[in-house]
């Protein structure tokens, strides 16, 4: 590019200070500008870390003279609506996931995407840009595995002993969109977007009853039937004592891969008393944080050769789309059809 591409940042919160702190700082054709929130300690934290102008919200942000992209790192229930803004500001839009907790508001945004078609429209669905789930994926392409029937993903989060998670879950949109997003759109990438049938799912609330007042779950379990007879399951968790670890097993009729498993903190096992101990990954920073500064810089690519961006609108779209089926059917009990 013949310039960096300048970016404000709204949301600094624990994700968007990191995102905030590698735009800064580690990605080369970024300057970060600006930041926003609405929460008067983190515009703090930005006045302090940050070298850029600080706003209280996203309208005060989009008027920053010269500013080329926005970063969206604001809660779910937001996301949409603000990503609308951001298009029709003009600028271009990198969101996190999900895209919203709800079909409706995905397609409004795609609408207005198509508006503004010079505009880079991108959503954070960082594990595709991870080196390991992309060679997952160059083997299946290449046909590696043969015809791919079987997938498997598991998602688990270190157990919390203050449940903080549960202040937030009111409006996460429930823990398959909070949490087995991404397991979500990386099945579909394997499949190359192949078309999902029917979601069943099953929940328990124990170690957080808490949760019982959005009629969320800590542990949950669900079922994809894809056209072509591919099975794709997953299992996520907030009540993991080994750490965080996010895997993935897919089989084919010529081989099986599996990706993730039994990665620690450390490479280190400590061996004493006849017993082998490693430490496992305290958060998913532990496994992806690289991926992140990877994102990014497809980002800046992407809105400098104009090209479509690795994960798309639609692609979140359609995440959201299995990921509100496998809510339905853990609420109603029964399967739910995608077709």
């Amino acid at each position: 590019m013949s310039r960096t591409v300048t970016v404000g940042i709204v949301g600094l919160g624990r994700l968007g200070k990191r995102h905030a702190e590698n735009l800064s700082k580690r990605i080369p054709g970024i300057t970060l500008v600006a930041a926003a929130s609405p929460v008067p300690s983190e515009r703090e934290w930005a006045a302090t870390n940050l070298d850029v102008a600080v706003y209280e919200d996203l309208p005060s942000l989009l008027r920053h003279p010269n500013l080329d992209a926005v970063w969206l790192v604001t809660p779910t229930s937001l996301h949409a609506e603000q990503s609308i803004q951001v298009l029709e500001s003009g600028k271009h839009l990198f969101c996190e996931k999900p895209l919203s907790l709800d079909i409706v508001p995905c397609d409004r945004v795609i609408d207005i995407a198509k508006r503004h078609p010079k505009q880079i429209a991108m959503v954070g669905f960082m594990r595709r840009f991870d080196p390991a789930y992309a060679e997952v994926k160059r083997i299946i392409a290449s046909g590696g595995l043969g015809t791919v029937f079987r997938i498997h993903c598991e998602s688990h989060d270190p157990v919390d002993p203050d449940g903080f998670f549960v202040k937030f879950a009111p409006t996460s949109g429930g823990i398959f969109l909070d949490c087995a997003i991404h397991d979500i759109d990386l099945t579909r990438w394997m499949l190359d977007g192949r078309h999902p049938l029917r979601a069943t799912a099953h929940g328990t609330r124990i170690m957080y009853p808490g949760l019982g007042a959005c009629n969320d779950v800590d542990t949950a379990a669900a079922t994809i039937e894809f056209e072509g007879g591919v099975l794709a399951t997953f299992h996520v968790s907030r009540t993991s004592y080994k750490g965080y670890e996010a895997t993935m097993a897919v089989t084919g009729t010529a081989g099986a891969l599996t990706c993730g498993r039994g990665l620690s903190e450390l490479p280190l096992v400590r061996e004493e008393r006849g017993c082998s101990t490693s430490r496992g990954q305290t958060d998913f920073f532990s496994r992806f944080n690289d991926v992140f500064l990877c994102e990014a810089s497809a980002f800046v690519e992407a809105i400098g050769t104009g090209h479509t961006t690795a994960s798309t609108l639609e692609d979140a779209r359609e995440a959201t789309h299995i990921a509100v089926a496998m809510r339905e059917s853990l609420v109603s009990g029964t399967p739910v059809s995608l077709e």
